[in-house]
């Protein structure tokens, strides 16, 4: 896996990467109620608008970590989002892109660095 300083995490199935958040970034909203996900065949640019989250806290946008096209979106999170609280790691992943340069994530934190980086 890899992360970015937006408290993103990326992991490549095959030719595709899958994107969520990180139990830190859950943590910080708080009660997660609501998620607007992309449309698939959507395609972006690092750093544009995505997703947006909403807890009970604060409202979130979530940025492309990478350019590429976006292939699926996690639809079971529209109609339960407390997911994103529960598994932000595993089953509350928000969309599959395919990369248009995989070689973007080469910079990109791994784990250690990451946990430094919040720590």
């Amino acid at each position: 896996m890899k992360f970015t300083e937006e408290h993103e995490w990326l992991r490549v199935e095959d030719d595709v990467v899958v994107v969520g958040i990180t139990e830190h970034a859950s943590e910080q909203l708080g009660d997660v109620v609501f998620v607007e996900l992309p449309e698939t065949g959507t395609e972006v640019s690092k750093d544009d608008e995505v997703c947006v989250i909403e807890s009970v806290k604060a409202a979130s946008d979530i940025l492309a970590p990478i350019d590429g096209e976006i292939v699926e979106v996690n639809e079971a999170l529209v109609d339960d989002p407390g997911k994103i609280n529960e598994d932000p790691l595993g089953d509350a992943w928000f969309f599959k892109m395919k990369p248009a340069d995989a070689s973007q994530m080469d910079d990109m934190m791994d784990e250690a660095a990451y946990k430094a980086f919040v720590g």
